[in-house]
């Protein structure tokens, strides 16, 4: 699920900058300051909730293989009441989609372009996404475009034949597209601490980005969703302090088992493949990583690791990783190997179906020129345990938007301070 947007950008010498707009939001050409987007292909990750600062939230498990499950019965909790000044307003694709996946893949990613209708700021503060057909909606991100990118992504719809637009990496348009909400296995309600929410200029709308994952269809077009979202928005009569989202990523480079052979398990071979389902920016993503976090060339390996410097403070709730069905740990610390070290996220034992953000038990400040380091181990043994995966060649694994691909991503919600 994923782009470089709505938070960090990552400069031509690597150092990450906290967002500087008034929204603590921008647009970012990410992960490498290349020209090409990041692409967060399972998502990015919603909230379970998000308690202390943030808000509450559930107290996930973390069994001792990975399970990937059908969520097919996905039934969401009840909302927490509304508090002063917020509303619901609940936004549905206007017409239901049956996913067709591009050049021979199993996933497709597709925009959708949905209207709360403002007239006035307001402030989104929690979020509810609804999958209407849980078998194939792997997750799903929602950016905010401002008004004067409205016409843009009509656009885009207007274009493209059937409901919605392609769009593997970000909102598929030109312009503002700030990552405000986003959801995925494990996920329930976001429910942001008081004062807290993403700002929503009157005129702005949202674009659905949903990620449809065929695997469970072998790759057969024909199944359609009509996914929706409930946003809880406040109007700002309270003080509202604007967040921000921002990405963490690292080199994925896994090779394939002693036991595998086929053509994918050639490096080379495996990111041409990845280019030509999702196109060569996305294809370019990792040699672009390998160029930014190690020293030019790849390690191959089931961990890899990657080391930010921060160009700015800011102050961090709450912390989560993303990796895809291969994903066995992820870390995301603070300094490391420094006396004030901190740990933000620790999961000895990945769980693709609870990819809840983690609130932080105290917010945390992260002063100019700290170092963010987020460290995942992979496993491709996994790759004969699971249905979804069993199928598919196997392949040396890198960055991409597939789910038979991979991922290493830290995402952290904060403020600039």
């Amino acid at each position: 699920m994923c782009k470089c947007l709505a938070g960090s950008i990552i400069d031509g010498g690597g150092r990450t900058s906290w967002p500087r707009t008034p929204m603590g939001e921008a647009y970012v050409r990410c992960a490498t300051g290349f020209g090409g987007r990041l692409a967060l292909t399972a998502l990015v990750l919603t909230v379970v909730g998000m308690s202390a600062a943030c808000g509450r939230t559930a107290d996930p498990a973390s069994p001792a293989t990975p399970t990937h499950n059908s969520h097919s019965q996905f039934v969401p909790p009840s909302a927490a009441p509304l508090r002063a000044g917020e509303r619901f307003v609940t936004l549905t694709m206007p017409q239901p989609y049956a996913p067709a996946a591009p050049n021979g893949g199993t996933d497709e990613y597709r925009c959708f372009l949905v209207d709360p209708q403002l007239s006035a700021k307001m402030y989104l503060t929690g979020s509810q996404f609804l999958p209407q057909n849980v078998d194939i909606v792997h997750h799903a991100i929602f950016f905010r475009i401002a008004p004067e990118d409205v016409s843009k992504a009509r656009a885009a719809d207007t274009r493209t034949n059937g409901e919605g637009w392609q769009c593997f990496g970000d909102a598929g348009i030109d312009g503002d597209a700030a990552w405000v909400a986003h959801w995925a296995p494990g996920a329930n309600e976001v429910l942001l601490g008081n004062g807290l929410g993403y700002e929503m200029p009157p005129g702005s709308q949202l674009v659905m980005q949903v990620h449809y994952n065929l695997l469970a269809t072998n790759g057969q077009a024909g199944s359609t969703d009509q996914s929706s979202i409930r946003l809880r928005v406040a109007d700002g009569s309270a003080p509202m302090t604007p967040l921000g989202t921002f990405l963490v990523p690292a080199p994925v480079e896994l090779p394939c088992t002693a036991q595998e052979s086929g053509p994918l398990c050639d490096r080379t071979k495996a990111i041409e493949d990845v280019g030509r389902r999702f196109g060569d920016e996305i294809g370019a993503m990792a040699g672009e990583l390998i160029r930014r976090c190690g020293n030019g060339q790849p390690v191959p390996g089931p961990t890899q690791h990657c080391d930010l410097p921060m160009d700015g403070s800011a102050t961090v709730y709450a912390v989560a990783g993303h990796m895809h069905l291969l994903g066995r740990s992820i870390k995301v610390e603070l300094n490391p190997g420094t006396p004030g070290a901190k740990t933000l996220l620790d999961i000895p034992q990945y769980n693709f179906d609870d990819q809840a953000i983690r609130p932080l038990d105290s917010p945390v400040k992260i002063q100019n020129g700290d170092m963010i380091r987020v460290t995942c181990t992979h496993d491709a043994g996994l790759r004969t345990l699971l249905p979804q995966l069993q199928q598919l060649p196997p392949r040396y694994v890198v960055w991409g938007d597939g789910t038979s691909d991979e991922m290493c991503l830290g995402l952290l919600i904060g403020t600039q301070s």
